[in-house]
């Protein structure tokens, strides 16, 4: 099974979640922002969700995760839950 590690911010809004890319893009640290505005309780951790394999996230999620190239911020992306940024940071086949 493939497995994958992955870091996200999660928002209320998809403006906000543009802006918290344009910051990261700029050089602000992803696990900074994070912690800072994420509402998730992963933010706490910089935005790390640990490893998991498919179909353990929502559909939108895995969708980017198993096929975003490393390292690269992703997003926004829509769930249920709100908006994402999403980097992918290991992925094993």
């Amino acid at each position: 099974m493939t497995l994958a590690s992955a870091r996200h911010i999660l928002v209320d809004s998809e403006a906000q979640c543009l802006e918290l890319k344009k910051r990261i893009d700029d050089g602000e640290d992803f696990a900074a922002l994070a912690k800072e505005f994420s509402n998730c309780p992963s933010g706490q951790d910089g935005g790390a969700l640990g490893e998991f394999g498919p179909g353990m996230m929502v559909p939108e999620f895995d969708k980017v995760v198993f096929s975003a190239p490393l390292n690269e911020v992703q997003g926004p992306v829509q769930t249920q839950f709100g908006y994402h940024l999403l980097e992918v940071t290991s992925r094993q086949d």
